[in-house]
């Protein structure tokens, strides 16, 4: 591997070769409410101290609140268009390079990539160039694949496989992806891909249902999560932090 793409993996992901990831990003969707997320000053501080390991944000937020990401990786968000307010995602693209990631001071970018839905090909396309500038720069690469498309309901674990392995393909580091639904047919995704897989915390759960799904998704192959709403929507967001913290590297 490149030697900087796996220099910024290293800050990504813990010594045992897992991670926990908090996805900041959704302000830059028009999500609302944004509940904690309003104060990331206050929020990333209570995030580092609970023991996570990287961060997904907005170029706006990386900017703005820059000395705050001392402890923790920073994977850039760099595509964007389309927003909740007009809710058409298929055109969702990369708009930030790697060179301002890097001004940033980005450990990886993440962008989507769409998978059997309208958009497919121009996103996957999209995805691809950045993968080369990524390779050209030693930047690491995220791709949160969607299989469906951004708002799809349910999914197949065949789909779920397919968009993953796809996104290895186009040349990701990590795939950030929805869990399948049960260990067993989870480990079809994590085995067909040869990127480690990271699981996005989807819709609101309880804090012991998250932590129940990360352990199976870990004992089914997977390499970490990276949850958003399920952290920052929390009265607690912090303990929410730890016990996933607990669940991925305990």
């Amino acid at each position: 591997m490149n030697s900087g793409k796996q220099i910024r993996l290293n800050r990504l992901f813990a010594s045992d070769g897992k991670t926990v990831i908090a996805a900041l990003d959704h302000g830059v969707a028009g999500l609302a409410p944004l509940a904690g997320l309003e104060s990331p000053n206050n929020l990333i501080p209570a995030l580092t101290a609970a023991g996570i390991d990287a961060v997904i944000a907005p170029p706006g937020m990386a900017s703005a609140f820059s000395g705050l990401f001392r402890k923790v990786g920073l994977i850039l968000r760099v595509d964007c268009g389309p927003t909740a307010i007009t809710g058409d995602w298929s055109r969702n693209r990369p708009a930030l390079d790697v060179e301002d990631a890097i001004r940033l001071g980005a450990d990886a970018v993440i962008a989507m990539g769409i998978v059997g839905a309208e958009g497919e090909a121009a996103s996957l396309h999209a995805l691809a160039g950045l993968a080369a500038d990524c390779e050209r720069w030693g930047m690491a690469l995220v791709a949160e694949m969607l299989p469906g498309g951004f708002s799809a309901s349910e999914v197949s674990a065949e789909q779920i496989a397919v968009a993953a392995r796809l996104g290895a393909e186009l040349g990701a580091d990590v795939i950030k992806i929805r869990y399948s639904g049960s260990g067993e047919t989870f480990r079809a995704v994590t085995s067909s891909c040869y990127r480690p897989v990271v699981v996005l915390g989807g819709s609101k759960q309880s804090p012991e249902q998250l932590t129940a799904t990360t352990r199976d998704a870990l004992a089914a192959g997977a390499r970490g999560v990276a949850v958003g709403r399920n952290i920052w929507q929390s009265p607690d967001p912090g303990k929410v932090a730890a016990l996933l913290v607990e669940a991925v590297h305990g």
